[in-house]
């Protein structure tokens, strides 16, 4: 359990921190803003290139990437369903509910817990680089298509990806792994120098927004929030581990690595995300605050039910 204690330990502490500069107004009226402006346009980019630069992209190609894409793709799609029929948003909002009901932490999160509780980092690996080369880059494109505002010609859709910093970081830090080129050390660290700022940057910000942001869940997307808190901290990890178990026979720590990966809550990306496209903002900050606390319990319960030996 020192794991999950631990992440999200490290997790409250900084937003704790956030939430103090929200209140005593010490970076500003635009704080929230710059920070989230600078985690995606700077160190989001930077900490993904050197993510995937260097990563074991054989990693990838394990049971447990089968499970993170269909449990995914199913939190995703339900939510999805939902908007459209019942809820009746738009395209950009759907979007960034779909991934507060599916993208999980597979960062600040997944790691400390996968080294603690499974015993190896890699397991964190599936889920986090099919997120940031699939899940990320088809977000975006929809993203910036619904937001643009004016029809645009088929070869602009498809294009625009290739303008979003986050995408391109991701492409070449694939590109790189996938060529097996050795990166020296001396260009490799300024981007784990910026790219530490990331994850700092998203929960500050995340923090500062609590602050004189409403009691959560209050405002026009309360049933959104609570069908991605349903997805998220239930559905998703039940349907990894129907899958795990039942369709591939995965047994032990795979069992335990595939159903936790899943059970992760909302990532803090997706706050940024929406900050950036200024859509469904409060819906993203409500389901990571949400998610993150309901998944504790989550959590601990897998780890008991299955944890070997």
């Amino acid at each position: 359990m020192q794991g999950v204690i631990a992440g999200f330990s490290v997790i409250a502490v900084v937003i704790g921190i956030g939430y103090l500069l929200g209140r005593t107004g010490t970076l500003g009226p635009s704080g929230r803003d710059v920070l989230s402006t600078l985690a995606f346009f700077v160190a989001t980019p930077a900490l993904l290139f050197e993510t995937l630069a260097t990563a074991d992209v054989g990693t990838v190609f394990s049971p447990t990437l089968v499970v993170t894409v269909a449990s995914t793709v199913v939190a995703a799609l339900v939510f999805v369903l939902v908007s459209w029929l019942v809820l009746r948003r738009s395209v950009a909002e759907t979007t960034i509910g779909a991934l507060t009901a599916s993208y999980v932490n597979a960062g600040n999160l997944g790691i400390p817990i996968s080294v603690y509780v499974l015993g190896d980092a890699a397991y964190a690996a599936p889920i986090m680089i099919f997120q940031l080369v699939v899940m990320t880059p088809l977000s975006f494109a929809v993203l910036d298509t619904a937001t643009a505002g004016r029809r645009r010609s088929l070869w602009r859709v498809f294009a625009q990806p290739l303008r979003n910093p986050v995408t391109i970081a991701s492409f070449l830090g694939l590109g790189v792994a996938l060529a097996g080129l050795p990166l020296p050390e001396l260009v490799l660290q300024p981007f784990q120098l910026v790219g530490a700022m990331a994850v700092p940057a998203m929960l500050l910000a995340f923090g500062i927004s609590l602050h004189g942001g409403g009691r959560p869940g209050s405002g026009r997307y309360k049933r959104d929030l609570w069908t991605a808190v349903a997805l998220k901290n239930l559905l998703q990890p039940v349907v990894a581990f129907l899958l795990a178990r039942y369709a591939l026979g995965l047994e032990g720590t795979m069992l335990l690595a595939a159903t936790i990966t899943a059970a992760l809550p909302t990532a803090q990306n997706i706050f940024v995300y929406a900050i950036r496209y200024d859509r469904a903002v409060d819906l993203a900050r409500d389901a990571i605050l949400i998610t993150t606390v309901v998944s504790v319990p989550v959590i601990v319960t897998i780890t008991a039910l299955l944890a070997p030996g």
